[in-house]
């Protein structure tokens, strides 16, 4: 049997009994379908469409973000305007927040077309299961840069004074505050991947997080 067969396989036939090849909190929405020789099959199209973190190739995140959209996969990629300069002029580009990914949301089952990109290296992944991201801080991420909140790239901080946006696109995500030149920060960190993005926010919008 080729790879591509047996991705192939492991895509579309999942077994019922094989917890593994599914997140847990993705369990409460599988049932068992019987087949013709009595085993129990997942019906994949009751997996639900989550978020994960799609690797892709070193400065191919771009490319990797219009294949997705040429195959009409729910996609979510980060940038950031960065102003480099160029022998006698600055230039300035779109760079991802978080290089080495591009988000995706999708079932399981689905997963077949984003690993199908000759860009694409892996999902990230816990004992060969894709690791879900958490949907709400991908949720208000998406919308608040859509509304225009700067964001920029930080160094990975899992530790420090923690907080919680109160009001606003960004409303419930938690993170690290820091003072930068009078002015707060909020960093963000995404854990599943260990990258952290910073955010201008105003400090009358958040609020100390206790109960982490």
């Amino acid at each position: 049997m080729g790879d591509g067969a047996k991705l192939r396989r492991q895509v579309v036939g999942f077994t019922y009994q094989d917890r593994g090849l599914f997140p847990e909190e993705m369990m409460d929405h599988l049932e068992p379908q019987s087949t013709t020789d009595g085993s129990s099959l997942a019906l994949c199209h009751l997996s639900p469409n989550l978020w994960y973190a799609a690797c892709t190739r070193a400065n191919h995140e771009k490319r990797v973000a219009e294949q997705l959209s040429a195959r009409s996969a729910e996609h979510f990629l980060t940038l950031y305007e960065s102003v480099r300069r160029w022998k006698d002029r600055r230039v300035r580009l779109q760079m991802p927040l978080f290089p080495g990914y591009v988000f995706v949301r999708l079932s399981l089952c689905d997963r077949l077309q984003v690993l199908e990109i000759p860009s694409v290296a892996r999902f990230v992944s816990f004992n060969g299961t894709p690791a879900v991201l958490p949907e709400a801080e991908i949720t208000a991420l998406k919308a608040g840069l859509e509304q225009g909140v700067r964001a920029m790239p930080h160094p990975y901080l899992k530790v420090g004074r923690r907080v919680r946006i109160t009001h606003g696109p960004l409303e419930g995500l938690e993170g690290i505050v820091i003072r930068k030149k009078n002015a707060l920060r909020f960093v963000l960190s995404l854990d599943l991947i260990q990258r952290s993005i910073r955010l201008d926010i105003d400090s009358s919008l958040v609020e100390p997080a206790f109960d982490r």
